[in-house]
């Protein structure tokens, strides 16, 4: 499929998919919505509501590594470790990589060669790339994880339900049920009515709260005991 890298209205690019008329974050700003969807209300929430070192970190949708990129800078900020799992399907080829902007928006230019790293190391391997920030990408579909009671917080990235509403079912959201542990977080941009009660019938605390820059609303879901 053909993918563009574009600029979103916050100054930071994307990628675009022309065939869906789709893009990989917010085309009112990437950065923006990074920060407000999964760093303010996933990491900061649940760090702020408790102590834990190692903080665990299931990514759904690897894709640009902003994510993980900004989260790995919070690691660093908050001193706190981070063992983060990304999964993609169909990994960002490094000549797309090379086109986006976000050490320059985000003011770290010097940490440009450590964002390519995140690109650059083997998938299927757990690697240190910085003091406090541990990844692991994993090449797979989503109804393939299998993960049981390892994640603290999940950030729910995948691309929205107007063209891949299987990610986006009971069946998924019970996945991600399982991969959590009792109190943890899973964070997403969208706020879709069915989304909302798909979480809550696999047995998620649902929240909405206010989203990112050009969107009303966004979930958060919490796993109860």
């Amino acid at each position: 499929m053909e993918r563009q890298v574009v600029i979103t209205g916050d100054g930071s690019s994307t990628i675009h998919l022309p065939a869906w008329e789709e893009q990989y974050h917010s085309k009112h700003g990437a950065i923006q919505e990074a920060y407000h969807v999964f760093i303010k209300h996933g990491l900061h929430f649940f760090s702020s509501e408790r102590i834990e070192d190692p903080i665990s970190i299931l990514e759904i949708g690897f894709g640009t590594g902003l994510n993980a990129f900004i989260t790995l800078l919070e690691a660093e900020k908050l001193e706190v470790t981070i063992n983060y799992v990304g999964v993609e399907g169909y990994p960002v080829d490094l000549n797309e990589i090379s086109q986006l902007n976000y050490p320059e928006k985000l003011k770290v230019s010097n940490q440009n060669k450590v964002f390519k790293v995140l690109h650059k190391i083997d998938w299927e391997i757990e690697q240190q790339v910085s003091p406090y920030f541990l990844l692991k990408k994993e090449q797979k579909f989503f109804h393939q994880i299998e993960d049981i009671d390892k994640f603290h917080i999940i950030y729910f990235d995948a691309f929205g339900a107007r063209v891949q509403p299987e990610l986006w079912t009971e069946k998924i959201f019970k996945q991600m049920y399982i991969a959590l542990k009792n109190d943890g977080v899973l964070v997403t941009y969208s706020a879709k009515g069915s989304v909302r009660r798909a979480m809550q019938e696999v047995g998620f605390k649902v929240q909405k709260l206010p989203g990112p820059p050009g969107k009303r609303e966004m979930l958060r879901a919490v796993k109860s005991k």
